[in-house]
């Protein structure tokens, strides 16, 4: 099974705002944009057309590596409210 598969398997409950913000002027600086590429939920990707990140934070895996990866430090992480994010078992 690939990763796509995989994660296709998760459920999620969107919560009403994200849990994952940025400043989108500091982004316009980096050259790297790391956050694009190690997501494994691709939850990030820059637009050429806005010149912004678009941020789709109800994929996300809670694993932390953006926030990790980002050497600028502009990715302020956050646990998704109570009852709300992935989840990864039934029950």
């Amino acid at each position: 099974m690939n990763i796509n598969e995989k994660l296709s398997t998760l459920k999620y409950n969107k919560d009403k705002e994200s849990h994952l913000t940025v400043d989108n002027e500091i982004c316009k600086q980096c050259n790297d944009r790391v956050c694009t590429h190690i997501c494994p939920a691709d939850v990030y990707e820059w637009s050429e057309e806005t010149d912004s990140l678009i941020i789709r934070y109800e994929n996300c895996l809670e694993c932390g590596a953006c926030k990790i990866a980002c050497d600028k430090k502009n990715i302020k992480w956050r646990y998704p409210s109570c009852e709300h994010g992935v989840k990864f078992k039934n029950g």
